[in-house]
C-alpha cells in the first residue's frame, strides 16, 4: 500500500509557501495634473477629464488662486505632492507659466502645454510680450479696485471661446476666475522643460495667444507639436484631440 502522507504534506507546504510569498508591489497610477489659465477655473478641463480617466489615468484639476505665479505654483505643487506616482503636468494659457515653474519636481515626468505660454527662465508674460503689437482683447479687461481683472463677456465670445455655442460661452464667462494683473509681471525662476520632455498643442484659431507665437514657443522648448483647429479653449471645443496628446505624453512615462 502506498503511503500518501509525505506527498500530501509536501504539497501542503508548497501551497503555504506560495501563499506566504509577498505579492509583487502594484505600480502607483500615473496622475495627470491639469492647470488652468487666467480667466478660467478647473472646470475648463471638464470635457477632457472623463476621456483621460477612461484610459485608467488618475486626474486632478488644480484650482489656481490666480493671485501670483508663486501662489499658483504652490497650488500646483500641492497637487503634485499628493499624487501617488509619476505626474504628467498639463498647463493651459497662463497655466503654461505655472507648469514651467512647478514642473521641476522629481515626480513630474512630462509636460503638456495647451495653447499656453512656454517662456524662458527670468521672463514674465509681460516682458516676453514687450514690443509686440497689443492684442485686441486687452481692451476688454475689466479691473476691480484690488487690481484683479476679468474678460468682458463679449471678449469671451469673440477671442477666448469663439468656437463654442452661445450657451457654452455664457458658462465660460460666468465661471472665469478673476486674475491679479500684477501676476503677468512675475518672472520665472525655473524652466522645467529644460529637463522634462514636452508636448505642445497649438490652437490654430486662438484669439488670445497668436498661433505663430505658440509655434515659436513650442519650437524653442523642442516640444512635440500637435496643431488643432480650435479656439483658445481648445480643450473644450476639441476635447478628444487634446486628450489624445495628453495620453501620448502619459504613455511615454514608464
Amino acid at each position: 500500500m502506498i503511503n500518501l502522507s509525505p506527498l500530501l504534506v509536501g504539497a501542503a507546504l508548497s501551497i503555504m509557501a506560495i501563499a506566504a510569498a509577498p505579492a509583487a508591489a502594484a505600480q502607483p497610477p500615473k496622475t495627470v495634473v491639469l492647470v488652468h489659465g487666467a480667466f478660467a477655473d478647473g472646470s475648463s478641463w471638464s470635457r477632457v477629464i472623463p476621456l483621460l480617466e477612461a484610459k485608467g489615468l488618475r486626474v486632478v484639476a488644480v484650482q489656481n488662486p490666480l493671485s501670483s505665479l508663486a501662489a499658483d505654483a504652490d497650488a500646483t505643487k500641492r497637487a503634485i505632492d499628493m499624487a501617488p506616482g509619476p505626474v504628467i503636468l498639463v498647463g493651459h494659457s497662463w497655466g503654461g507659466v505655472v507648469i514651467t515653474q512647478a514642473g521641476v519636481d522629481d515626480k513630474v515626468k512630462a509636460l503638456v502645454y495647451v495653447a499656453a505660454f512656454a517662456l524662458p527662465k527670468g521672463m514674465s508674460v509681460n516682458s516676453a510680450s514687450a514690443g509686440a503689437p497689443p492684442q485686441p482683447w486687452l481692451k476688454e479687461l475689466q479691473p476691480d479696485s484690488a487690481g484683479y481683472v476679468r474678460l468682458s463677456d463679449d471678449a469671451v465670445g469673440k477671442f477666448f471661446a469663439q468656437d463654442l455655442s452661445p450657451e457654452e460661452i455664457a458658462v465660460v464667462a460666468a465661471t472665469q476666475g478673476p486674475t491679479f494683473g500684477g501676476a503677468f509681471d512675475d518672472k520665472l525662476s525655473e524652466a522645467a522643460y529644460e529637463t522634462k520632455p514636452s508636448w505642445f498643442v497649438v490652437a490654430k484659431q486662438d484669439g488670445m495667444i497668436p498661433p505663430p507665437v505658440e509655434e515659436a514657443m513650442a519650437a524653442a522648448i523642442k516640444a512635440k507639436v500637435t496643431e488643432i483647429d480650435g479656439s483658445h479653449v481648445v480643450m473644450l471645443s476639441q476635447p478628444q484631440a487634446v486628450a489624445d496628446v495628453i495620453i501620448a505624453a502619459a504613455d511615454s512615462v514608464k
